[in-house]
């Protein structure tokens, strides 16, 4: 009798030693694959890995490969502990029961949680590519229980009003990218330059020209029925090197003029060694001027970067959907979204937007758009609402301020210093509470 005791003993502790390492198996799979970077993987397997392609794969669908890793860790945890409460009973009678729990308790956290998770975060991607066939296995097989789970638990939550989607993710590419830098940024780990720099780079499909455009009360226009000297003239003084040209009135563009195209022209005509008085009389600026491109204003910063290289082109004009001129927007005006403000040495000295008093408050011009601002100040104002900062104090204040008036939202007080008609020119803002 002793004999069959210590037999079934041995044989029920080396199951259970087999059924620990099964879950460690489970929890480490689990933690590998989930916390696994796909574009590591992705690359591993453009590289030949074929591990890392099944990972990949593994991984499409991340709500079955849980489900199926539960399935199975609950299974082996819950019949290494049936079985251990049964064997250490024989041995210790009614007091076995507690010997079970607490033996069990520390056996699978340490060696069936802690340890193998542990692991896996340190060699995530190596640990998955190594555990993808056996969980892609343990996936096939569980398959029919987890989707069986899967529509019993939609049925639960439907009962109290609680409607999911199963084609929607719990967390979109994009706010998970968010998250993480700004999570690292916290922690000292990504500079705020590379964050902004990565997060400009995502929101360009989300993004319209409107919002960064150059708008038409600031384009630098020339006269198309100007004569040809006063026009070269024109072009030389100024800092652009794309200029549109227009008609009887600003609305009516007929043309865009490169100061390349303008002085080939004129030096085509000094082949001869001069210029002649009706060489210029008969000379006309649309015979050099590219066709102007128009573009709609709600067209997102994405598409239109994409228009620009596909049409090899720097300049578009913004139109409204009336067709009336809004502005103009330029490859370099998308890329200045991405890396920050791009100057030259034609470019002209420009004041800077943001002046800071002695009593800690920030003297801001209120053309400024509330991103650049953000990304300047690290601050969170709203820009669902207005682009500007002047076009957020008037949206807040659902009215035109007048000059002095004080208004506090969004965790800021802010003060109108100046206007120009009905435009907010200069505003002073001061944090409620530091940030």
């Amino acid at each position: 009798m002793d004999t069959a005791l210590d037999a079934a003993f041995w044989i029920t502790s080396l199951a259970i030693l087999l059924l620990l390492v099964a879950s460690g198996f489970f929890s480490g799979s689990e933690t590998a694959l989930t916390a696994a970077s796909r574009g590591k993987l992705r690359a591993a397997a453009d590289k030949g890995s074929t591990g890392a392609a099944r990972a990949l794969k593994v991984t499409e669908d991340n709500e079955r490969l849980i489900g199926s890793v539960l399935l199975g860790n609950n299974v082996v945890n819950i019949l290494a502990t049936s079985l251990a409460t049964a064997v250490l009973t024989k041995v210790f009678g009614e007091s076995g029961v507690a010997v079970a729990t607490l033996v069990m308790t520390l056996l699978v956290l340490i060696f069936a949680e802690v340890l193998p998770k542990t692991y896996a975060i340190t060699n995530a991607e190596t640990m998955a590519s190594r555990v993808a066939r056996p969980i892609g296995l343990v996936i096939l097989v569980f398959a029919p229980v987890v989707s069986a789970v899967q529509i019993l638990v939609r049925g639960i939550l439907r009962m109290f009003g609680v409607r999911t989607d199963p084609d929607t993710k719990i967390l979109a590419v994009r706010e998970e990218i968010a998250g993480a830098l700004s999570l690292g940024h916290e922690e000292g780990v990504v500079d705020r330059e590379d964050r902004d720099r990565i997060l400009g780079a995502l929101d360009l499909g989300d993004r319209t020209v409107e919002e960064i455009m150059l708008h038409r009360s600031n384009i630098s226009m020339i006269d198309a029925s100007l004569p040809a000297t006063e026009i070269l003239k024109l072009c030389l003084d100024s800092p652009h090197t794309r200029l549109p040209l227009y008609k009887d009135e600003p609305e009516n563009i007929v043309g865009i003029l490169h100061a390349k195209d303008l002085l080939r022209a004129m030096h085509k005509l000094m082949a001869d060694g001069a210029v002649e008085t009706t060489e210029l009389e008969s000379f006309d600026i649309l015979d050099v001027a590219m066709t102007p491109y128009f573009v709609p204003e709600t067209t997102t910063l994405d598409d239109q970067m994409r228009q620009f290289l596909r049409r090899h082109t720097h300049f578009a004009l913004v139109v409204d959907e009336y067709g009336a001129l809004r502005g103009l927007i330029t490859l370099e005006d998308i890329l200045e979204e991405i890396v920050g403000e791009i100057s030259d040495e034609f470019d002209a000295e420009r004041e800077e937007p943001i002046a800071m008093t002695e009593d800690g408050a920030y003297i801001i011009d209120g053309t400024m758009t509330i991103r650049d601002l953000n990304r300047r100040q690290d601050w969170h104002l709203p820009d669902e609402e207005a682009n500007t900062i002047a076009g957020l104090v008037i949206h807040e204040a659902q009215m035109i301020p007048t000059e002095g008036q004080v208004f506090s939202f969004h965790g800021f007080r802010f003060e109108v210093m100046a206007k120009e008609e009905n435009r907010i020119a200069t505003l002073k803002i001061r944090p409620l509470e530091p940030v």
